[in-house]
């Protein structure tokens, strides 16, 4: 299945209905309702279905340069750059700033909420990588709020007009709509790795087998990143070592030839 961050196989899908189903819905001092279960599976299928315009798609996230430059020859490489954004890049740092932004939203925390927004759009390696958090973030926010109305949403997001970032947009809607936030964690990493599987595959290139082959052997460090942003409780304690993914960026913005915009 193709989503609106690239390709998730069937048993990534029934892992995100397994961890849903069996996480207690949420509610907070400010939200005087509840949700079911289902009604949050459809919000987080909905935010990463095919037919919700983030855009996210046309980033590669520096994978274009990788390959370029021999870096990524095939799919064990590939699974490997994924990888490291998943557990030591971009991939890690998002999900936590996602999880933070959740538990402020979730329990009506404004303050943490504007400050771990600050911090998510300023913790950007290069260039590259903050159009690629900032784009898809507007148009979610965009999206979300027309879609999915919410007054407390649509208050944050008029406080940080253009500089929310993709996760930090999803966190906080996720947050205030009552998406648990270990399912809210999970979809979204999918999503970031199935769209760097996605770029691979036409970027190598390779089959859509090996692609989803790919994808599949990437569960398990999707949750372990989402164990690790779960678990955090204090924006200090985060942190990437990816420098070979800036560098690649870096060199991806006077590349001669592009595809993708990252």
């Amino acid at each position: 299945m193709r989503t609106g961050m690239g390709t998730i196989t069937i048993n990534s899908i029934r892992t995100m209905t397994t961890i849903i189903i069996t996480t207690t819905t949420t509610t907070t001092a400010m939200a005087a309702d509840t949700i079911t279960e289902a009604e949050a599976l459809a919000r987080l299928l909905a935010w990463l279905s095919p037919a919700y315009p983030v855009g996210a798609f046309s980033y590669s996230h520096g994978l274009e340069t990788a390959v370029e430059e021999g870096a990524v020859r095939g799919r064990d490489d590939l699974v490997a750059y994924a990888e490291a954004a998943l557990l030591q890049g971009a991939g890690a740092v998002d999900a936590g700033l996602l999880a933070l932004c959740w538990r402020a939203a979730a329990g009506g925390d404004d303050a943490a909420l504007d400050e771990v927004t600050e911090l998510g759009a300023a913790w950007r390696g290069t260039a590259e990588l903050g159009l690629e958090a900032k784009q898809p973030g507007a148009a979610f926010a965009q999206v979300t709020l027309a879609a999915w109305p919410e007054p407390r949403l649509a208050a944050f997001l008029a406080r940080h007009a253009g500089r929310l970032t993709h996760a930090v947009a999803f966190g906080a809607a996720a947050g205030f709509h009552g998406v648990p936030p270990r399912a809210a964690c999970f979809g979204w990493l999918s999503g970031f790795a199935a769209n760097l599987v996605s770029a691979g595959v036409r970027l190598v290139p390779l089959g859509q087998t090996d692609g989803q082959i790919a994808t599949a052997a990437l569960v398990p460090a999707i949750a372990r990143a989402t164990d690790a942003a779960v678990a955090l409780r204090d924006p200090d304690e985060l942190g990437s070592a990816a420098l070979a993914i800036d560098l690649f960026s870096m060199r991806h913005e006077t590349q001669y030839t592009r595809l993708f915009r990252s």
